[in-house]
């Protein structure tokens, strides 16, 4: 075969190449391209949908913009005790957080790097823990709740929030510790660190990619949590964001408007940190998957 021969070979194969990458990128193009405008839309639509009448919502026309931007919505969001239910959301996420991130940090710890006859079986709870609808404990909880007089508080709220991110706090962070080698532990071990110090200065310390993921998919889902925060608290200073919703909502009357711009102004603050700090999440759970 001569140089000619070879030549063209190479060039038809990389044309080929070429088109094959061409109508894979145009695929993926197309289908990231889907995946934005349903992702983003709907902030979008709810955006939109703020600065609106109630006549101009009730007509039907979802897709149209407003006629005159209604920016009285927002000022009838904030005067709705948004602040208020601001402050207990930001109260009972923040204890809920550090709750999670110390209880499971030290699960996951003990789990992951102990050897014990019932790591595996506590590890197994945990997992069977991820698989429990939290719809099915509100009847449970109320009763207990009920009996031990927290009804109606935020710790009715904190404790079965932390019981269910626990499971897969524990799971993030039990994948990415496995992966910590050992000989660091014996380096401080013959040092003379306790277990304590070397949990507190070394392994922490080295899993923050995962603990940061653990502190936004905690926050996040705290945040927009509805169903317990309608269960178990009915006092009016005491009410999350998500349940301050209702209180737009009359026997005889619904401002829309002002419940488009109480979401937008809800859904803020998860938007700006879910932005801030996404590449945290990512790094956190390929650490977690790749490495344990």
């Amino acid at each position: 075969m001569n140089t000619s021969t070879v030549v063209t070979l190479n060039k038809r194969t990389a044309t080929a190449r070429r088109g094959r990458f061409s109508i894979a990128k145009i695929i993926a193009i197309l289908f990231l391209s889907i995946l934005v405008v349903t992702q983003v839309y709907p902030l979008l639509w709810l955006f939109l949908y703020s600065f609106k009448t109630n006549e101009e919502i009730l007509s039907g026309s979802f897709f149209a913009l407003p006629h005159s931007p209604q920016w009285s919505n927002y000022s009838a969001a904030l005067e709705g005790n948004y602040f208020q239910y601001l402050l207990n959301s930001l109260f009972v996420t923040s204890i809920t957080m550090v709750t999670v991130i110390l209880l499971s940090s030290l699960c996951a710890y003990a789990i992951s790097r102990f050897r014990w006859r019932y790591g595996q079986v506590v590890m197994l709870l945990f997992l069977v823990g991820m698989m429990i609808p939290m719809q099915a404990t509100l009847l449970p909880l109320m009763i207990i709740f009920k009996n031990m007089h927290i009804l109606n508080t935020h710790l009715s709220l904190i404790l079965p929030y932390v019981a269910f991110q626990m499971p897969i706090a524990v799971f993030i962070l039990s994948g990415f510790m496995k992966s910590i080698p050992h000989e660091i532990e014996e380096s401080a071990v013959i040092d003379g660190a306790s277990i304590w110090r070397i949990f507190r200065s070394i392994i922490l310390p080295v899993s923050v990619p995962p603990v940061m993921t653990v502190c936004i998919l905690t926050f996040i889902n705290i945040w927009n949590e509805y169903i317990l925060a309608a269960t178990f608290i009915s006092s009016e200073k005491l009410k999350t964001l998500p349940f301050g919703v209702n209180s737009f909502v009359s026997q005889y009357s619904v401002n829309y408007g002002a419940i488009g711009a109480y979401l937008v102004l809800g859904a803020l603050p998860v938007i700006i940190i879910y932005f801030l700090l996404s590449d945290k999440i990512t790094q956190g759970m390929v650490a977690g998957a790749v490495k344990g």
